[in-house]
């Protein structure tokens, strides 16, 4: 199938689930996680009505901008963001889903401040307490949250998260519900219910993500197929 079939028929699985949810579909963005795959391939999605494209890796992403990948869609740097790599991502991307420490909080604010900007963020929620993983502690994210506010060059949008790898069908629900709580509570006590973005659930669980409240859904091999990590071209050391 064609990325434009498969854009199709994600957005078929996203509006079915949002429904047995009593959610209206057009309130998921769906966001293609184009890691690994070049410019044509991100051409090729935005002609397909991608809401928006997302990437992990900075040195991919900064090739794709001088090629003028994103054109017509916003961008979300979706990976694990190095602050010695905040000032190619800040002003670049539209969205910075995985603010996931105070530090990386302060290197974004001060960038931002430096081009005279304010870029939008998503907290990143470690919901599974993994070692391998960036972002807040579900107890420390409330005064990440309130940290975020103190800080005039940054928006924050919402949360963001990636559970453990789910353990049989349907296993990610468990840390999805617990993000979408954890999202609640700061959004009434902090940010006045002005926050409106939820990223969770990739390929293999974004319809629960979306069941189960999600915003916005990160896709990747549903809409490109799957990776060739093989590939000499995508060696790139980060």
């Amino acid at each position: 199938m064609s990325i434009a079939e498969n854009i199709a028929a994600v957005r078929e699985n996203i509006a079915r689930a949002a429904l047995e949810a009593g959610r209206r579909p057009e309130e998921i963005m769906l966001v293609g996680a184009s890691k690994m795959n070049d410019a044509a391939a991100c051409r090729e999605a935005i002609a397909a009505g991608i809401d928006a494209l997302g990437e992990n890796r900075v040195q991919e992403m900064t090739q794709k901008l001088a090629e003028n990948a994103y054109d017509g869609a916003p961008l979300h740097f979706i990976g694990h963001l190095q602050r010695n790599k905040v000032n190619k991502v800040v002003g670049s991307a539209a969205l910075i889903e995985s603010a996931g420490s105070n530090e990386l909080l302060r290197a974004i604010d001060a960038q931002a401040g430096k081009l005279g900007i304010v870029q939008e963020v998503l907290l990143e929620v470690n919901i599974g307490g993994e070692d391998a993983k960036s972002g807040f502690s579900p107890l420390l994210l409330p005064e990440a949250a309130e940290y975020a506010l103190s800080l005039g060059n940054i928006r924050v949008r919402g949360l963001m998260c990636i559970p453990p790898v789910a353990d049989g069908p349907h296993g990610s629900i468990p840390y999805f519900e617990k993000v979408r709580l954890l999202y609640v509570d700061i959004n009434e006590k902090m940010y006045h219910n002005k926050l409106d973005m939820l990223s969770m659930g990739m390929s293999g669980d974004y319809e629960d993500a979306v069941r189960t409240g999600a915003t916005v859904v990160r896709v990747g091999t549903a809409i490109f197929g799957r990776r060739n990590y093989g590939a000499p071209t995508h060696s790139i050391p980060e």
